[in-house]
């Protein structure tokens, strides 16, 4: 069984930055595609971005390209987003989930809160 567990949400200024990490536990993901989702409240989930395997293929929800980094490391069973210039419409619950590809994920975490004020 494998466990993923986020952390690094907070409440930031509008334009300031978090970096989230996801510590995968129970298992090693390191063949395993990586994906962070958000979720706003009275809004369905959403997808925010996605790595590979390897972390050579990166990709992006058009709202936050160019702002958000999603990176990887492996060796320490972690995955990690950086979120710069942040806007108040990307408060919400962020998710970790991991996957065989990027469109089928198998694993979530338990969502870190993100909030972003005015």
């Amino acid at each position: 069984q494998g466990q993923l567990v986020e952390s690094g949400g907070g409440l930031v200024q509008a334009g300031g930055s978090l970096r989230l990490s996801c510590a995968a536990s129970g298992r090693t993901f390191s063949t395993y595609a990586m994906g962070w989702f958000r979720q706003a409240p009275g809004k369905e989930r959403e997808f925010v971005a996605a790595i590979n395997w390897s972390g050579r293929t990166t990709a992006y929800a058009d709202s936050v390209k160019g702002r958000f980094t999603i990176s990887r490391d492996n060796a320490k069973n972690t995955v990690y987003l950086q979120m710069n210039s942040l806007k108040p419409e990307d408060t919400a619950v962020y998710y970790c989930a991991a996957g065989t590809t990027y469109s089928n994920y198998d694993y979530w975490g338990q969502g870190t809160q993100v909030t972003v004020s005015s």
